[in-house]
């Protein structure tokens, strides 16, 4: 038999060109052990029998373990009958893996159909947990785009891709012996899901540059692939985007030094991605511009990043009425419009890309270009919403490790058509809206302003939109203006940025019958640090942390529930640059980052904001949260938009002052919708002030530094 397994190997190595990566983890003393992997197709049982060097017993589905076409497997390995949600079947097993057999077994029960994760049924982990076995991880890659996969029509299927298997470190189920019983079973079932969903992060290709990353889409999905389009509707594929992003690089350097930072100043379109991708493939680094804040806004970010140079489009300016912004703009750094830039292209140029797109990867490295992952990928600039803005530098590593991060958690699909409405000079447009779609096969569909609350459903509703980025604020307004039906094909709704407002959850359930996944993050974390996800869901909460990151929590004076934020991981920023030594990379100590808000983790690791540290007010001795006091409103006037700042304060030292938009509010009535609440009164403003809108930055949050002015003024 040991000849019919070597005959086999050869057979799948010359087929697949099979890599097995990380063999040194093997632990082949170990008396129990148990080998998990993720399911990618009919293919995967042999991989893992042929190439762990071990005689493996496999516990499969009934089904599969009495087929007739299984007897030849037989003889190569053990063969264990297995309904993952049988009691009686887990415990035949843990007695098996008890007595010192080395079992695989796929934990989600079934061959994936959307290209990622599915359910992690407890028993596997239960198994692991009872007979106190070692839990070896085994990513299988490149068998779900063979025929053998249940991928058909939804990725490009050929009959010999590459196959790779990377074995993770061993780990164990780790559990109090106090806890028992289905509470037992289901953390147990958690950590093996953790441990999956860390493994598909840790094997993913993020270690590189964000140019490679579209080459490497281009060459799963196909150059013929649909993955661009915008209000013009002339519809991208991976071809076209790579034929652009090469002239249009090659049209840039003429124009600008490598290594420089360039200042990018479009709205959300394909020539903005376009001219992303060019500035990197190219060696220079994108500083996204805000629009939204004015000329003086931009100099002082243009003053920051040392940014010399900045692209724009004619059209875009005259369309946006920011003609006197970049005149002012243009007092202070050299302005190229991307008209003026393809009408100095040559026919030279255009043969050069037509002659280099179809071996983009070769020249990315024979020309030296193909930069080092953690090089920085882009300049983004803090919103300003509570001081000064900052630049933040994201290397290639960052930005490509925030899109693995997510697609570890969700499944996405070559067929999901992404509406990004958010500005690209946001992280969250940027890295959600545009990196994740573009490097994953996905359609994106560019629309330049979320601030469009009647036409952005409309446009949902025409291109078939299945998932949608936005904050509270905009979410808000989609759901107030929206046909019931705009959304019919929307499969995910993820919100971020701000604070989700029950109401608006409400309105998408009840109204579109979707629900909204609020997840947390900032600019200086690529930016996704958590996400509610349809396995993994927590109303209030914004989700657990992604895979590959940790948390600690530090005491704050005075707040009883949770703590202040700290975040390490990949996507870490790689520093900040600062008005006051423009250009210096100031990088972050030790590689944890402060977040500057206050949350709370329940035992399973969801994660509550209660606040911003900088948004806690001191009232007669005691800290009364700004955010609470904002829900508080929204609880009493769901329709209406809130906003709570301070203001000095005689006797107590501060006090709160409620902006709102909802017309005759009083005092007194929040003040008896607190105490039905059970809330303090503390935590009750002491003045309203009514405002027919809130004010609000580009990136779709509240800016509360103009609704200070506002109550300062009153």
């Amino acid at each position: 038999m040991n000849f019919l397994r070597l005959l086999l190997k050869w057979f799948l190595r010359l087929l697949y060109r099979v890599e097995v990566a990380g063999l040194e983890h093997y632990p082949r003393q170990a008396e129990r052990l148990l080998v998990v992997a993720n399911h990618t197709s009919f293919l995967d049982g042999a991989l893992l029998a042929l190439f762990i060097p071990h005689r493996l017993a496999f516990a499969i589905h009934p089904k599969y373990a009495n087929a007739w076409w299984m007897r030849p497997v037989r003889s190569v390995v053990d063969l264990i009958p297995m309904e993952p949600s049988n009691p009686l079947a887990v415990k035949g097993l843990i007695h098996e893996v008890k007595a010192g057999l080395h079992a695989a077994i796929f934990p989600e029960g079934r061959i994936t159909v959307t290209g990622g994760l599915m359910k992690i049924y407890d028993g596997p982990a239960l198994v692991a947990d009872k007979a106190d076995a070692m839990i070896l991880p085994v990513r299988i890659e490149g068998p779900q785009y063979t025929p053998f996969s249940r991928l058909g029509g939804r990725y490009r299927l050929r009959w010999f891709p590459k196959v790779r298997l990377t074995v993770r470190p061993p780990a164990r189920i780790e559990l109090p012996p106090t806890l028992r019983g289905r509470e037992r079973r289901h953390r147990a079932g958690l950590q093996l899901q953790d441990l999956l969903v860390r493994m598909m992060f840790e094997t993913s290709a993020y270690r590189h540059t964000v140019f490679r990353a579209l080459l490497d889409a281009r060459t799963v999905h196909g150059g013929g692939h649909l993955v661009m389009e915008d209000v013009q509707r002339q519809p991208l594929n991976y071809r076209k985007v790579v034929l652009k992003t090469l002239v249009l690089g090659r049209l840039l350097s003429r124009l600008t030094r490598e290594g420089e930072r360039v200042g990018v100043l479009l709205p959300s379109a394909n020539a903005a991605a376009v001219t992303f991708f060019a500035l990197n493939a190219f060696g220079r680094v994108p500083a996204m511009l805000n629009f939204t804040v004015g000329a003086a806004g931009m100099r002082s970010a243009c003053a920051t990043a040392l940014v010399e140079n900045v692209i724009t489009s004619r059209r875009f300016v005259e369309q946006a009425g920011l003609q006197e912004a970049v005149a002012g703009l243009g007092l202070q750094v050299k302005v190229h419009f991307l008209e003026d830039v393809a009408a100095g292209a040559r026919v030279s140029d255009k043969l050069w890309g037509l002659l280099v797109t179809p071996f983009a990867r070769p020249w990315q490295a024979w020309t030296g270009r193909d930069r080092g992952a953690e090089d920085p990928a882009v300049v983004l600039f803090t919103s300003g919403s509570e001081g000064a803005p900052k630049g933040v530098v994201l290397s290639h590593a960052n930005l490509l490790a925030n899109r693995a991060q997510i697609a570890a958690k969700v499944d996405f699909l070559p067929q999901d058509v992404i509406l990004n409405a958010l500005p690209l000079f946001h992280s969250f447009g940027l890295t959600a809206g545009t990196l994740l779609p573009v490097t994953s096969g996905m359609k994106v569909f560019f629309y330049p302003s979320p601030l469009h609350y009647r036409i952005v459903p409309e446009v949902a509703y025409e291109v078939g939109a299945t998932i949608l980025f936005g904050t509270n604020t905009f979410l808000a307004g989609y759901g107030k203006h929206a046909h019931p039906y705009d959304f019919y094909r929307m499969r995910y709704v993820f919100a971020g940025a701000e604070k989700l407002a029950d109401s608006t959850r409400l309105v998408w359930q009840e109204k579109f019958g979707v629900r909204v996944f609020e997840g947390y993050g900032t600019t200086e974390t690529a930016p996704v640090v958590s996400v509610n996800t349809p396995m993994e869901y927590k109303p209030g909460s914004v989700g657990r942390l992604l895979p590959g990151m940790a948390c600690r929590l530090e005491p704050v004076p005075g707040v009883e529930e949770g703590g202040r934020l700290w975040v390490s991981g990949p996507n870490i920023m790689s520093g900040y640059l600062l008005a006051k030594d423009p250009g210096v990379l100031v990088p972050p100590p030790d590689g944890w980052y402060d977040t500057g808000d206050i949350v709370s983790l329940d035992q399973r690791g969801f994660i509550t904001i209660r606040g911003r540290a900088k948004r806690f007010a001191k009232i007669g001795g005691e800290m009364v949260s700004l955010a609470a006091a904002e829900e508080l409103a929204s609880r009493l006037w769901p329709e209406a938009a809130h906003a709570v700042v301070t203001r000095p304060d005689e006797r107590k030292g501060e006090q709160l002052v409620l902006v709102t938009t909802q017309k005759n509010a009083d005092r007194s009535a929040l003040s008896g919708f607190a105490r039905a609440q059970g809330a303090g009164e503390l935590g009750v403003p002491r003045r309203v002030l009514w405002v027919k809108h809130l004010p609000v930055l580009g990136t779709g949050k509240i800016d509360y530094r103009a609704v200070e002015a506002l109550a300062a003024a009153d």
